[in-house]
Formats: C-alpha cells, structure tokens, sequence
C-alpha cells in the first residue's frame, strides 16, 4: 500500500474537522436533494417502502387474524388492533436494511468515491442517506397505517399515534447505522442483504410483533424479553391501543441511543477508510 493510500484517510479527516456545523447541514441538504432525485429518477427502489407494508398487513390480519384473535380473547377484529402497532417495528427493520444495500451499491458503482474527492463533510454524506431512509420509512409507516384502517384498526388515540411513529424512527435509524456499517465493509449488496435476513428473521419473529409470546417455549420467551423490538412492539401497542408504556418505552430508547453512540462513529469511520 503507497504511502498516498494510507494519507488519504488522515486527510479526509483533517478537512472533515475544518469544515463548520453550518456547512455540514449545507452539504447534508444537498446530498437529500440528490438522493431524492435519483429516487425520482428510479421510481422501482420505492416498491419496497410501498408494496412491503400493503403486503404485509393484508397477510398477517387475514391469514393469521381468525386463529391468534381467538387466542386474544376476540377474533380478527382484535389482531388487528394488535398486529398493527406492532408492525411498526418490522417496517423500520426492514428499511433499515436497504440503506446498507444502497451504501453498497454505491460504493461498487464508484459513486461513493467521487464524493470522498469532493471538499464535503464526509458525515454528511452518511446523514443524507439516514434522512432519505426515515422519509421512505414514514411513506412506509403512512401506507401501513391506511391498509390497517381499512381492515379495521381503530385509532383512538391521534397523539399515541405520533409518538409510536417518531419511537419507530428513532429506533429505526439507530439500525441503519448498523446497516451502514455493514454497507461499508462487505463486497456485495447481495451479502449484506443476506446478512440483513439472517439478523432480520430471527429478531422479527422472535418478538411480540406478531403473536403474543406466552404461548412460546420458555428459552425463547427468555430471548424474546430482551429483544428490543419486542419493546418497540409492545411500547407502539401501548400508546396506541393502551396498557403499560413506560417500561418499553424507556428500553426502546435506551437500545436506539446506545446502538447510535457505538455503531455511528464506526460507520463514519469506516466510510472515511475505506480503500
């Protein structure tokens, strides 16, 4: 390795700390524009945040409604009223992950280089991709909401509503830190899709998303209790539906801050090094 290569990454971080707060929101703003641009231009990367929560929605209500309503004490009437809050939680897993396939991409279409030439806060560029996922992940929350409604969630409590939304969003972009990071560090959008699933999978369906989990074995009720997005899950239930809030709601807070603290500066880092 020349001994260019290995300045490159010291330089890069010497101009990062030259350039100001204001600057960084400047170039944060103009990097949302071009990524809201090339949106408009490729409409297709849409159909996820679009098609995913119609899809869902519709699945789990009408093929798992009758039998898990029925062991809620009601019928389909009363999943909805269960899954729907809870579905929250999946939708900012799963836009999370396509922020690290599109980092990849990125990268392996040379695009992610020509911005590391540029004199531009290399945080900004990492910024912009989390505000244009968090406004793919509140279209995705927006359309869900609608399908719930029309299948028969019943929201009673508007301001529960919000704060349940901006919990998913706080939580959800604690997780594309952890997608940017693997973003940056694998060959290949389709390994880190992969590795998105294997995390992904297990967590969903592991939690309280989509059934209650009393009836699960105990180890995995044990696993299940510290599953953060069965706190996510169960805080959104609560504010929307009623019952226990704060318990949930503190431990979602608690995973979304800590994940941001330690997964953030990796994924800045890594970005500024990456060869």
């Amino acid at each position: 390795m020349s001994a260019t290569t290995l300045a490159a990454p010291l330089k890069t971080g010497q101009a990062d700390a030259r350039i100001g707060l204001r600057d960084h929101v400047r170039h944060t703003s103009a990097l949302v524009r071009r990524n809201l641009l090339w949106i408009r231009q490729d409409p297709e990367s849409m159909f996820d945040a679009v098609l995913m929560p119609i899809v869902f929605t519709l699945l789990f209500v009408y093929v798992f409604g009758g039998s898990i309503g029925q062991a809620l004490g009601g019928g389909q009437d009363q999943y909805v009223q269960y899954v729907v809050p809870g579905m929250m939680a999946m939708m900012s897993m799963n836009i999370a992950m396509a922020v690290g396939t599109g980092f990849n991409q990125d990268f392996q279409n040379g695009i992610m280089d020509r911005f590391r030439t540029l004199p531009i806060g290399q945080g900004s560029v990492l910024f912009a991709k989390i505000v244009v996922e968090l406004m793919r992940l509140l279209i995705a929350t927006t359309i869900m909401m609608i399908v719930g409604v029309l299948v028969g969630f019943d929201i009673t409590n508007w301001g529960g509503l919000f704060a349940a939304v901006g919990l998913s969003a706080l939580f959800g972009t604690s997780i594309m830190w952890i997608f940017l990071v693997l973003g940056v560090s694998m060959k290949s959008a389709q390994s880190v899709q992969a590795m998105g699933f294997l995390v992904l999978m297990p967590l969903q369906f592991g939690s309280s998303i989509f059934a209650p989990t009393q009836s699960m074995p105990g180890w995995l009720q044990g696993f299940t209790d510290y599953n953060p997005l069965s706190s996510l899950a169960d805080s959104a239930r609560g504010l929307m539906v009623g019952g226990p809030v704060a318990h949930d709601l503190w431990v979602t807070v608690g995973w979304s801050v800590a994940l941001t603290l330690v997964m953030a500066p990796i994924a800045i880092h890594k970005f500024r090094t990456k060869n």
